[in-house]
């Protein structure tokens, strides 16, 4: 295994030196606070304007994480929690530096395949890239998939809540399965199946390879078409054939699933066919709730070889104390990162990424100020954590770290308010909510949007499964409930083709900032209304989420 030390070159430097353009920041924010005569339990537009523009700056070089751009990324945002009089919120940190209980290390690992393999089935040989695609979060240079049976199991869903289960009638340990992509009810677009149009997290890919991991699989591969899955196979080849990241735990990912793959439609056309079978026919029959796996009565053989360095990143954590309950905490976060730089034969490309997510990391930041000077005035109850997450945009590796339990257990978690993007243009008269009837987080965001005189408008893209892409679901997967505030593209109708995850995601000093005056607002409300409240906000529907928080609470109550 090659192991790299990938500590920042600047670390040191950072330990023993405070930047001066954060601390002349942090004065000329303050300053026009003052200069404003404005309330501190207001928006600061200029304030807001001047973080998302220093943190969407080419100087922080598009806040890739184990870069330098994180080094500075962190240290800004942990000294403007402390300029503002939070406390950092994690006190086991071996970090020893002032700033170093406001940071939490999270162990990373850069995973990259080698592409020179081939999958061959029987007599079929397919080619990297081209046909398949194969990678693992398992920390191995090498794993290969010998003689492993094939098995076509639907779409690989074991659901009791809506009694659907794939797995039921057949044993996969160590077989390689082929799953299909999203769920039933995306397929038949009867709501009466699973939910209809909108994605469940079944029909996540994510879910397709942890169940498949759960019922001992060696191998995954989901068929691509480019409906269910959202994006075209181009997609789907960039996003696995390079390096990707991945949390590492004590066992080196023993117990996620070895090779986690995607297979282009004509080449599961043609496996299916050397099996003597119709695919779009067995694609059929897997929409009944009885259906039975299918052995395609052939191998697959395969060798996956792996390039590994090991790094540490950090998400930045800070903390509200309350007064009365302070081992309860309100949660309200926002991932810092982005995709730095990339070299290209006409220069280096900076990808600074100020809607997504500068924009959101702005207003945490907005947020705690604001809160702080309402705590100062009249304590909040319970405690109020900020949480900017690393590594969203290669898995939510951050906040899956984050939501392991170690700095704050999941039992004290009562909600999460998560930023992923904000309305930097004019205010409008809703609000989006991404998933419908989940959880009672739902009936507060409904009540805070009426004080403002505003409706709540549901995901216009429900099939995408926007809920189930962004930090805060590492922590639903866990059982807390929580909101979700995006706004890529919702009122900018050229953003999602022209900018998003891409270097024209810019600053702009044309932007009128007023949304993210109007959802700064409720999301305030909300926070702050769950500060000084007894309810724990619960789940509506039944789930995976909704078990894991009712044994998290049971806990709670019997000690």
């Amino acid at each position: 295994m090659k192991c790299l030390n990938l500590r920042h070159p600047l670390y040191n430097y950072v330990k023993g030196f405070v930047f001066f353009v954060f601390v002349s920041v942090s004065a000329d924010l303050m300053a026009e606070v003052e200069q404003d005569g404005s309330s501190e339990s207001q928006v600061n537009l200029s304030g807001v304007a001047e973080h998302i523009k220093t943190l969407a700056s080419d100087s922080f070089q598009g806040r890739g994480p184990l870069t330098e751009g994180e080094e500075l990324t962190v240290t800004y945002l942990a000294k403007q929690y402390r300029d503002i009089g939070l406390q950092g919120a994690n006190p086991k940190s071996d970090d020893t530096s002032p700033l170093g209980k406001y940071l939490q290390a999270v162990p990373m690992a850069q995973i990259t395949p080698d592409q020179n393999m081939r999958l061959n089935i029987g007599e079929l040989s397919f080619a990297s890239g081209k046909d398949f695609t194969a990678r693992t979060e398992q920390i191995s240079t090498e794993i290969n998939l010998t003689d492993s049976e094939l098995v076509f199991v639907g779409y690989g869903i074991n659901a009791p809540e809506y009694q659907w289960n794939d797995y039921a009638d057949v044993d996969v340990k160590g077989k390689t399965v082929i799953v299909l992509v999203n769920d039933p009810g995306f397929a038949t677009q009867d709501k009466a199946l699973f939910t209809g149009n909108a994605m469940t997290y079944y029909g996540r890919w994510t879910y397709k390879y942890e169940e498949a991991a759960r019922q001992g699989a060696k191998a995954v591969l989901k068929v691509h078409e480019t409906a269910p899955a959202a994006y075209p196979w181009g997609v789907v080849e960039s996003s696995n054939t390079g390096s990707k990241y991945t949390l590492v735990d004590s066992e080196k990912n023993k117990s996620k699933l070895p090779i986690m793959g995607w297979l282009q439609l004509a080449a599961t056309e043609q496996i299916f066919a050397q099996a003597g079978l119709q695919y779009q026919q067995l694609k059929h029959k897997a929409l009944e709730k009885d259906f039975v796996p299918v052995s395609l009565k052939q191998t697959a053989n395969l060798t996956l070889k792996n390039t590994i360095s090991r790094a540490t990143s950090r998400n930045v954590v800070a903390k509200i104390v309350g007064s009365k309950y302070p081992d309860e905490y309100i949660l309200v976060g926002a991932h810092w990162d982005h995709f730095g730089t990339k070299q290209t034969p006409d220069g280096d490309i900076i990808y600074n990424g100020a809607v997504d997510n500068a924009s959101g990391v702005a207003g945490t930041l907005e947020m705690a100020r604001i809160l702080m000077a309402k705590h100062k005035r009249n304590p909040f109850e319970r405690s109020i954590l900020f949480i900017n997450f690393t590594a969203e945009e290669t898995g939510l590796i951050g906040s899956e770290q984050f939501a392991k339990g170690e700095i704050i257990p999941t039992k004290n978690m009562v909600a999460l308010v998560n930023i992923d993007g904000m309305n930097v243009l004019d205010k409008v008269d809703y609000i989006l909510q991404y998933g419908d009837g989940l959880s009672e987080m739902e009936d507060y965001l409904a009540t805070a949007a009426n004080k403002q005189q505003r409706s709540v408008k549901l995901d216009p893209r429900p099939q995408n499964g926007l809920f189930f892409r962004s930090d805060h679901f590492s922590m639903a997967k866990q059982g807390v409930p929580s909101l979700l505030f995006m706004s890529l593209g919702d009122t900018d109708p050229d953003y999602i083709a022209y900018k998003y995850h891409k270097a024209a995601d810019d600053f702009s000093a044309d932007w009128s900032l007023g949304g993210v005056e109007q959802d700064i607002e409720l999301m305030v409300d909300i926070t702050e209304t769950l500060a000084n409240s007894r309810d724990w906000p619960k789940w509506k529907m039944s789930s995976d989420f909704k078990t894991s928080r009712e044994a998290d609470l049971t806990k709670s109550e019997k000690k």
